[in-house]
């Protein structure tokens, strides 16, 4: 959807009442759900997800998962017309340790609702400072609309170029760390056919997640945390915090074979986290492109 239908959306439901949004985006996500060929996919994922489960499964799950997407963008029009979102959490105690003293890498996955989570965080913690790094696609559209919210939050956002690598990029959100900053990066998508990536295993195939994250927190001697937010009724999230899956006393001084060997287990533990908490929130996964792929050698699905 465009950024003028978008906000042609806002402003009617303004006007006629706060329940013509989600409705809305419920009847829009539903002709995506029929119309769009990324369907196959969420067909597809969720057949690798079930595997014993029916075709007709497969199909209501896909669907769930278009319906549910719709809370994203219902949640945030009614947070900016005054509604209270609450969230109770679990590990967030160990981010404010970091706050000002070494900072921390955040990884976030499309499962569950980042954009609701960057918000809150930034007002939990008055003196958090959150640099957000997204995919430079989202700088139009829906999504800017998103942008713009976060930044009245607080937030920092760094657009992540799809056509060329930055490396002033990471440089930058290396400093922003050293500096006592938190900041937060996806942990399962790729921006760049060229871009470096991680092998791991996921729903009995092969998932590729970008390494950026993890040399990062390496590089910057930072923990790195895998951070979920999961809506839990109308205007309720609850947010869970890992235990770090890098240490810098773990990763000081060592050789280079050893450090690929800490971050391949890092983004495996990753995924681990992943999967356990897809299965936990399976219609909150929002990621419709293609994840996980075939393991080499086995036929295609």
């Amino acid at each position: 959807m465009s950024a003028f239908w978008y906000r042609f959306l806002e402003k009617s439901a303004i006007f006629f009442g706060a329940w013509l949004f989600p409705l809305s985006a419920r009847i829009i996500a539903l002709g995506y759900f029929l119309f769009s060929p990324l369907r196959r996919e969420s067909i597809r994922f969720y057949r690798l997800l079930y595997p014993k489960q029916s075709a007709l499964h497969h199909w209501y799950c896909a669907c769930r998962q278009y319906q549910q997407f719709t809370t994203i963008h219902s949640d945030r029009f009614l947070a900016r017309q005054g509604r209270s979102v609450n969230f109770s959490s679990e590990g967030l105690e160990q981010l404010a340790p970091c706050l000002g003293k070494g900072g921390a890498l955040l990884l976030m996955s499309h499962l569950g609702n980042w954009e609701i989570a960057a918000s809150l965080l930034s007002r939990q913690f008055s003196e958090l400072r959150l640099l957000l790094f997204m995919g430079a696609k989202q700088k139009e559209g829906v999504e800017a609309a998103q942008k713009e919210a976060l930044r009245n939050d607080g937030v920092r956002i760094i657009a992540m170029e799809e056509q060329e690598e930055n490396p002033l990029l990471a440089v930058e959100g290396i400093r922003f760390l050293q500096e006592g900053g938190v900041v937060s990066m996806p942990g399962d998508i790729l921006h760049r056919p060229d871009q470096r990536r991680l092998q791991v295993s996921f729903l009995g195939g092969v998932a590729e997640v970008p390494a950026a994250p993890f040399v990062m927190a390496l590089l910057a001697q930072a923990p790195l945390f895998v951070f979920f937010a999961f809506r839990t009724g109308p205007g309720h999230y609850h947010f869970t915090l890992s235990p770090p899956l890098l240490l810098h006393k773990q990763t000081r001084n060592i050789h280079r074979k050893e450090r690929e060997q800490v971050l391949q287990q890092a983004a495996q533990h990753y995924a681990g986290l992943l999967e356990q908490a897809l299965r936990a929130h399976p219609f909150a996964w929002f990621h419709f492109r293609r994840f996980v792929h075939d393991v080499p050698n086995t036929p295609a699905a």
